[in-house]
């Protein structure tokens, strides 16, 4: 296979914002789709022999489907695999890669300004500033947000892998005494150095979740484990939605069973006006909402793509680079 006759695709490029697709364009036949619906996939692979997605559904009917009978190639650009069906993939003699790791730093730091948000409240004091409130105070401050310092409070962080680790090690740098989940569910013996999730929940001031999302983490934040926590305890979600109990969270904050959350991700992503959490953000002020923008340092959105041309290029070569089996 001559790389510069390589047919690729890119279904929903406009998720990687404003970086050069010129590398690509260049060394392959590559044809760039901002978005695609459903309805469009089928015909836009038909004749390809790779493709990149971000969150696009690679499902059973379109790997078996007759217009992707040239596919060899698809390179999922994140490191969750979950829109692909990885068995009919396989069944399919299709190569399956991710990009792990890419946007580490981008995350842990975002994960750490939703954390001084819910402490400091600096984007909400600004706020006030553009709304003219600051000019009709009485004394030379505001004090209308309940602040706390970091330094001295616990963080809870409920997956350890590689963000979570980062993290640790900026709230270290903040002071606080960081505590590390066991593997929720999980029957062994706990780790040294790690407490059991239930113990973590009833001791944590803060809790930010960094584990993936399985079938034994769907919905591990739910009323039962809500009710664990203290009510001045803050909830940080930069993971998946499904983590989280979406209507459990909004029946805790809005009983102030809860200090605050604040989530980057939701189950439903973009989501409807009538999602659960949507409506309580224009209802509850110790609930802080981002559009699952953690991920999107310019840094690491090029390294996101760099990764995406190695492993094409390493597929050419026979090589295998970030397979997922």
């Amino acid at each position: 296979m001559k790389q510069s006759r390589l047919q690729l695709v890119f279904l929903d490029a406009a998720t990687f914002g404003d970086v050069s697709f010129q590398s690509f364009t260049t060394h392959w036949d590559c044809t760039l789709y901002g978005t695609s619906t459903p309805a469009e996939v089928l015909d836009r692979l038909e004749g390809t022999q790779a493709v990149v997605i971000n969150k696009i559904a690679l499902d059973r009917p379109v790997l078996a489907s007759p217009k992707a009978k040239g596919l060899q190639l698809i390179v999922v650009a994140a490191t969750g695999t979950d829109k692909v069906d990885l068995k009919a993939a396989g069944e399919r003699a299709i190569t399956v890669c991710n990009v792990p790791g890419y946007a580490t730093k981008a995350v842990a730091q975002f994960t750490m300004a939703l954390i001084l948000e819910l402490a400091s409240h600096p984007g909400r004091y600004a706020q006030l500033v553009r709304c003219g409130e600051w000019q009709k105070s009485e004394i030379f401050t505001r004090l209308d947000f309940p602040s706390v310092e970091l330094t001295g409070k616990k963080l809870g962080i409920v997956g350890y892998g590689s963000i979570g680790q980062v993290v640790a090690q900026i709230a270290r740098g903040f002071g606080m005494e960081v505590l590390v989940s066991a593997r929720p569910g999980s029957s062994g013996p706990v780790r040294s150095g790690r407490l059991p999730f239930a113990d973590l929940l009833a001791t944590a001031d803060f809790v930010t979740l960094h584990c993936p999302l399985t079938p034994q983490t769907k919905s591990l934040v739910n009323r039962r484990t809500l009710a664990l926590m203290k009510p001045t305890a803050f909830l940080i979600n930069t993971a998946r939605g499904g983590l989280v109990n979406e209507l459990a969270l909004v029946e805790a904050l809005k009983k102030k069973r809860l200090g605050g959350a604040a989530v980057d991700v939701l189950t439903e992503e973009p989501p409807s006006e009538n999602h659960p959490l949507i409506r309580a953000t224009h209802e509850l002020d110790n609930l802080l909402v981002t559009p699952h923008c953690a991920w999107t340092a310019i840094e690491a959105r090029q390294r996101l793509l760099a990764e995406v041309e190695e492993n094409i290029k390493a597929f050419q070569r026979g090589e295998k680079r970030n397979c997922v089996p």
